[in-house]
């Protein structure tokens, strides 16, 4: 959530811009630029990628939403969390076939200066709203089943919905200055836009990063064993209960590994070693092409996030199979209302999976 928090001020984006010109300028001299064919196949397949993950994002979490919306009563801490991460996920979503644009166009940005602040802007919000609404996913799932009659009393869609927005007010604000720094640069008759693949190499990036991202997954990993724990001495869930409660945790440590971890990981490396004296052409191009990887695999996150909605929230489940299932649904209406009602009956506060 502070993950840019060196570039709060003016002068550091200033000397940002310069430093990132004249480090692709010296590439070029020095060689270290890829062969133009094999950068023509990256764009493409990068193109083609951000497409694809627009069209699944968009869809799965539109109708999370859709299905969100039509829902009566009271909503659980889980569904108002899940919910602002739907919402999280189609803010960044919406932009994506900008990236898509500028890797078509050979790693040009022709939008100018605005939509290349505000492409930044979401990235960052959507990554770490999201891994903050993800952990409290998982802190609310921990009380409901470690902790499920002492826990009553606090979790409530009231609660949820307060530490909802002051996430959002947090990261917004954290993040607020990449829509008031420069962020575009001529470079070789090519505009570039620094919050795509070019971010700045800096050591207080690195402590960012660290602060941003650590937090929020072990709170997360902690949660997800002691619930794990707490299931496997003995919980009073049901079975089919206790195998939906694994598989949601196994989706959501699954989004952390492809979609979280590489990036953090390797932005720290390339913090670390991207400058340094020593480092050859070709490390400097792995480099590169494992930062552009890892940042394209946090979009994934927008396309896997509607997984945890079909494990983790039960009337997103149910409308799921009504709309797909709904000749099935005909056939044996009567018998699974029947279970329905003996299946809800003898749910408590632990079995919300």
């Amino acid at each position: 959530m502070v993950a840019l928090k060196d570039q709060q001020s003016g002068s550091q984006m200033e000397s940002f811009a310069v430093e990132v010109p004249s480090l692709l300028l010296n590439q070029s001299s020095e060689g270290c630029a890829a062969a133009s064919a094999e950068t023509t196949v990256e764009d493409q397949l990068f193109g083609w990628f951000y497409i694809l993950v627009f069209v699944l994002a968009l869809s799965g979490n539109g109708l999370a939403l859709w299905i969100f919306s039509r829902q009566r009563g009271v909503f659980s801490p889980a569904n108002v969390f899940l919910i602002h991460l739907a919402v999280a996920d189609l803010s960044y979503v919406i932009i994506l076939p900008l990236r898509a644009i500028y890797h078509f166009t050979g790693g040009h940005w022709p939008f100018g200066e605005v939509p290349c602040r505000v492409v930044g802007f979401l990235f960052y919000v959507n990554m770490y709203a999201s891994l903050y609404f993800l952990a409290c996913v998982a802190g609310d799932r921990y009380l409901a089943v470690v902790h499920a009659v002492r826990s009553m009393k606090i979790r409530n869609a009231r609660y949820a919905h307060i530490i909802s927005f002051s996430l959002w007010v947090l990261v917004t604000i954290s993040m607020a200055p990449l829509l008031i720094t420069h962020q575009t640069a001529q470079v070789d008759n090519t505009t570039v836009c620094f919050q795509l693949y070019r971010e700045k190499a800096s050591r207080k990036a690195l402590i960012s990063l660290a602060v941003a991202f650590t937090p929020p997954f072990l709170v997360t990993l902690s949660c997800y064993l002691l619930i794990i724990r707490s299931l496997h001495r003995g919980s009073r869930l049901e079975p089919a209960l206790k195998l939906r409660a694994l598989r949601t945790i196994g989706v959501v440590m699954l989004i952390y590994v492809v979609c979280f971890l590489p990036y953090h990981m390797s932005r720290a490396t390339f913090i670390l070693g991207y400058n340094h004296p020593d480092i050859s052409c070709q490390v400097r191009r792995a480099l590169s092409v494992a930062n552009r990887l890892t940042s394209s695999l946090t979009s994934l996150n927008g396309a896997m996030d509607p997984l945890v909605y079909l494990f983790g929230a039960e009337k997103f489940r149910s409308t799921l199979r009504h709309l797909f299932c709904r000749d099935k649904a005909g056939m044996s209406g009567a018998t699974s209302g029947e279970l329905k009602g003996t299946h809800e009956s003898s749910l408590s506060a632990k079995s919300e999976f």
